[in-house]
């Protein structure tokens, strides 16, 4: 009988870890200059990604060094800002967002945005999204199931292997609800055997204690954005 269980993630909390002890001092200085601009006076950002998850999403850019970042779901630039921030510390790539709204294009500061950023205002799935060219996909969009299988099937089948993957709102609680985007994701993967890292407080609360410890060790520990559940799942589409 064939073994069911899931490919580890090439992603595993060592690696995560090693990532935080290596970009310490840029992921402080990142974290700065995104806590500058929740000064009151500043631009209307609206956080939604926690702590943790924004700087993991700022230290795979940093390691992977992608040439095109595609983020689906921008609401007011909060995640844009974080992976802008992490492709000028790259010194190279470009971001291509897309949302049906565009309060990103008045709250993503210039500075950031210039040279590196495009704004798609519609329907993701109406937009001439190029899969194949994408180095990292990051999604944080409608949160619904009939969205969910419309990017597995549309987008995933089609990038190439080895792709970075993060999808937000995932694990909320322990487990994805049953009917769920989160579900949709997660069947998607285990049905291909991958598997994936969470830091997520209810789902993986090792993992998530030894991001905080590590953190800490660190002089990291100051909270950017309040907010602790940390829901998103990273992984990477087959393939090294």
């Amino acid at each position: 009988m064939a073994d069911a269980r899931p490919v580890p993630n090439i992603l595993d909390l060592a690696d995560v870890t090693g990532l935080y002890r290596k970009y310490a001092d840029d992921l402080a200085a990142a974290r700065d200059g995104q806590r500058a601009l929740l000064k009151p006076g500043g631009p209307r950002l609206r956080p939604k990604l926690d702590d943790i998850e924004a700087e993991l999403t700022y230290l795979l850019v940093r390691h992977h060094r992608p040439r095109t970042v595609a983020e689906i779901g921008t609401f007011h630039g909060w995640s844009t800002t974080w992976l802008l921030r992490a492709l000028r510390d790259n010194g190279e790539g470009e971001l291509r967002s897309y949302d049906i709204v565009d309060h990103a294009r008045r709250s993503v500061p210039a500075a950031l945005a210039d040279g590196r950023w495009t704004f798609h205002h519609g329907d993701v799935r109406q937009a001439a999204l190029t899969p194949g060219l994408i180095d990292y996909l990051f999604i944080d969009a409608a949160h619904t199931a009939p969205f969910a299988r419309w990017y597995t099937a549309r987008l995933f089948g089609q990038l190439r292997p080895g792709t970075p993957v993060s999808v937000h709102d995932v694990y909320h609680r322990r487990r994805a609800g049953r009917f769920s985007e989160g579900r949709v994701v997660l069947d998607w993967l285990a049905q291909r055997r991958l598997g994936h890292f969470t830091a997520s407080r209810a789902a993986a609360p090792a993992q998530y204690a030894e991001i905080l410890a590590v953190r800490e060790s660190l002089g990291l520990a100051e909270p950017v954005h309040q907010g602790g559940r940390n829901p998103m799942i990273f992984f990477r589409l087959g393939g090294n």
